[in-house]
């Protein structure tokens, strides 16, 4: 709701833009008028207020009205149009980031089900193996206790995962379906190599597209048209008025006046100069406030500036250590898979302990689970880092 909230203003922002371009525009409209007034029964007129008893008037109007408020309010428009859109695409971004989450998180627990299913399967086939062993005399019924338990433990996960899973499709079948569908799939992307850019470019980047200082610079500018706009009170407005038509006793073209045809169609032209001369510090008053916003939109830009440099280097050193740390996670699940099947062996051999066992077990699914965190953790780091530099890759 609030990208949509986002793009309405936006949208609402150029109608007034348009508006406001038009109204530097002259205007043409058509004006049907008729006027009575009380006779004095001699063909004049007994309340002086028309130049006939009846007075009909039709007439199309030109009208241009140069005020520099008028430029100044375009303007003004145009910098506010540019502060709403750049609002929009902040708000498009967080939703980007916002399913560039969920969708990782899904493809998470897709993976952590997966291992969770392995391990489920891992410890039903060592309980059938301590089982075994105990019958053989080789184990204590300890041991198959111990594994029991550890079967039961890995079976609870499972259902666990499954419900992350689930939950995970729901929160992002709610994103990106107009109508609820949770029969979907994702592609197993997840570890998929993605560079991360330099720092330099992350800045360079981010000084150009970032969409929060486009913002301020528009609000800056809008503040500045705002202050241009005040101080168009101190200054004359002329209107310009264009008829074409007919104002005469009759409602024709033509009309008889002492048996000649007279032709009622005309033209007029006025103009109108307004010369501001006093209105109590009113303008004035007006300039102050205008200037004392367009101050509070420089200290806005100054401190959106410092915040861009802070989040990029902050959001930065998030992404960068976040890869960093990708590969030894990596290297670890392998390393446990490998403790895991190797602890097993031993076991069956009789050179182990049951408790070595499931500490490998326990090991591995803690391993794997970190490792598939630490990738959804990469790619939401950059997203939000992609937030910044108008960059962004989705899913």
């Amino acid at each position: 709701m609030e990208f949509q909230a986002a793009v309405t203003d936006a949208a609402v922002a150029t109608e007034d833009h348009k508006q406001a371009r038009d109204a530097l525009l002259p205007a043409a409209s058509y004006n049907n008028e008729v006027l009575y007034t009380q006779g004095n029964n001699a063909g004049g007129v007994r309340y002086i207020a028309n130049n006939s008893v009846h007075e009909y008037i039709s007439q199309a109007n030109v009208h241009e009205a140069i005020d520099l408020a008028a430029v100044a309010n375009y303007k003004r428009a145009t910098a506010a149009s540019a502060i709403a859109k750049a609002r929009a695409e902040i708000a498009s971004r967080g939703l980007v980031v916002t399913v560039v989450q969920n969708y990782f998180r899904v493809a998470a627990a897709r993976s952590k089900m997966d291992i969770a299913q392995r391990g489920a399967s891992q410890g039903e086939d060592f309980f059938k193996l301590t089982q075994a062993l105990e019958k053989g005399g080789e184990v204590a019924h300890s041991d198959v206790i111990r594994a029991e338990l550890q079967m039961q433990d890995r079976r609870r996960q499972l259902r666990e995962n499954q419900l992350e899973l689930l939950n995970a499709k729901l929160d992002l079948a709610v994103l990106i379906f107009p109508n609820f569908n949770e029969n979907f799939e994702i592609s197993d992307d997840l570890h998929a190599s993605v560079p991360l850019p330099t720092i330099e470019e992350v800045q360079q980047q981010g000084a150009r597209d970032n969409p929060e200082l486009r913002a301020a610079l528009a609000g800056v500018q809008e503040a500045g048209h705002g202050v241009a706009d005040a101080r168009a009170g101190y200054f004359p407005s002329l209107t310009l008025d264009y008829f074409y038509g007919i104002d005469s006793a009759q409602f024709a073209t033509n009309s008889v006046f002492d048996n000649q045809k007279i032709h009622n169609l005309g033209s007029s032209a006025s103009a109108t100069l307004n010369i501001p001369v006093w209105n109590w510090g009113t303008t004035q008053s007006r300039v102050k406030q205008a200037e004392l916003r367009r101050t509070q939109a420089q200290r806005e830009l100054s401190l959106a500036q410092r915040k861009l440099l802070a989040e990029m280097r902050s959001l930065y050193a998030e992404a960068e250590t976040a890869l960093n740390e990708l590969s030894g996670l990596q290297r670890s699940a392998d390393l446990a898979s490998e403790g895991l099947r190797l602890s097993t062996l031993r076991y069956k051999g009789g050179e182990t302990t049951v408790l070595e066992v499931v500490d490998a077990q326990n090991s591995f699914a803690q391993a794997n689970t970190s490792y598939q965190d630490g990738a959804v953790r990469y790619r939401v780091a950059l997203a939000n880092l992609q937030t910044l530099t108008g960059v962004l890759t989705t899913p």
